[in-house]
């Protein structure tokens, strides 16, 4: 019976693992309930190892990502897509002990419903793989632990249903006189597998172990929409001289918004990334306020964060109506140019020229130049923070606390509370 019953032990392993990695991600998920920014230990024996993470890197783009909860816009955060994949994980340790101990290793439905099981974490890890290394470039230790955990766990399944077939080879049909079915491996219950209604029960059983969870984390979340709305407002939000640009007009009716940003910031990129995934953008009529986080022209820094941003939002200014195409690339081409900048100050310049030839006449003029620093004292008259993004949804800030997880859900209600376009 021992050898029967290797593939279960296989599945407890992995199963014991993916609820390990599972549990850390969702606590390193919980950590940002407070709506702060919070350390992230990811490594491959969480807890043990590994430094805190900075922004930008793995474990951290993953979290910040839209695909790492679900139910966003009516719970804050979202629910973690970790936290029902701890529930599988623990369901299908479940159904591998109740064969064990029920000595149903051999039979033949109760090992094809543990396959079935096993390849929804499977299936999901292959497609959360795929969006990690497809869409956000990144791969996260806790993540590929999981991932790991899904394969064991199947394989483990298969073992165990090739093994059950193989005894119910080897039994023919003589029930137990057969001389070919070992003493130690025959079991009555062989003769009788698990009925259908018991299968429907634990498959119900098991939507049950996601579910209550699930339900158990929405309803505790403490109420977030009292901070919606209470991060300060616009003391002037007309555009007298002309300096902000249109990125994204919206659908119809959709409610105006100004984003003050770097072309070359990260977290203005990631934010972007999270604005087109949630659906909102639509709702937005969003117009730029350019503010590089670079000391060559920004007189509120002493050193430059993002160089090369100065240059890169002439180009932005000088393109008028074209502002997004120049935008797009500036995102996509992020590293690129402020690695050149910062050997070189010019080489802002050459990349810009090189893909936008047509704003060369533009780009570097004292008017141009004029115009960018009366961007930057745009967000001096209202008091803005040296900080990018930060977005005005009719003059309301979005509160920076909910610019990351938070934002589809603070975004959502302050759009109904002005009645945004849907």
């Amino acid at each position: 019976m021992k050898t029967r019953a290797t593939g279960l032990i296989v599945v407890l392993v992995g199963a014991a693992l993916g609820m390990f990695f599972a549990s850390f991600s969702t606590y390193d998920f919980a950590e940002h309930l407070d709506r702060q920014t919070h350390d992230l230990h990811c490594s491959f024996i969480p807890g043990i190892a590994g430094r805190p993470e900075a922004a930008g890197t793995g474990c951290h783009v993953t979290l910040m990502s839209p695909y790492s909860s679900v139910m966003r816009s009516s719970v804050w955060g979202g629910v973690p897509v970790s936290m029902p994949a701890m529930s599988v994980f623990a369901f299908i340790a479940f159904w591998a002990i109740y064969l064990m101990i029920t000595k149903r290793n051999g039979d033949r439905r109760g090992t094809m419903f543990l396959l079935l099981a096993t390849a929804l974490p499977l299936i999901t890890s292959l497609v959360m793989g795929f969006i990690s290394f497809t869409k956000l470039g990144a791969a996260c230790k806790l993540c590929i632990g999981i991932y790991v955990s899904s394969l064991v766990v199947f394989v483990g399944a298969m073992m165990a249903r090739s093994a059950s077939a193989k005894l119910q080879a080897a039994r023919g049909t003589g029930g137990p006189a057969d001389e070919t079915v070992p003493a130690d491996v025959y079991d009555p219950r062989m003769d009788k597998p698990i009925s259908f209604p018991a299968l429907a029960g634990a498959f119900v059983l098991g939507i049950a172990f996601v579910f209550v969870p699930v339900v158990v984390y929405a309803s505790t979340l403490p109420n977030y929409e009292r901070y919606i709305g209470q991060c300060g407002a616009l003391e002037h939000q007309g555009d007298p001289q002309g300096i902000m640009v249109s990125i994204d007009p919206g659908s119809p009716g959709a409610t105006e918004a100004i984003e003050v940003l770097d072309p070359l910031c990260p977290s203005c990129k990631a934010f972007e990334q999270r604005l087109q995934a949630s659906g909102l953008a639509p709702r937005l009529s969003r117009k730029a306020v350019l503010f590089p986080l670079d000391n060559t022209c920004n007189w509120m820094l002493s050193r430059a964060e993002h160089p090369g941003a100065c240059t890169v939002s002439e180009a932005v200014l000088c393109a008028g109506d074209n502002a997004r195409e120049v935008l797009d690339w500036a995102f996509a081409e992020q590293d690129r140019i402020r690695e050149a900048a910062s050997h070189d100050p010019a080489a802002a310049t050459r990349l810009v020229r090189e893909r936008f030839p047509q704003l060369s006449s533009c780009i570097g003029t004292a008017a141009i130049r004029n115009k960018l620093s009366r961007s930057l004292r745009w967000a001096v008259n209202n008091h803005l923070q040296v900080l990018t993004p930060q977005l005005f949804v009719g003059g309301v800030k979005l509160c920076d606390e909910d610019s990351d997880l938070g934002m589809d859900y603070a975004l959502s209600h302050m759009l109904e509370r002005r009645g945004g376009a849907r």
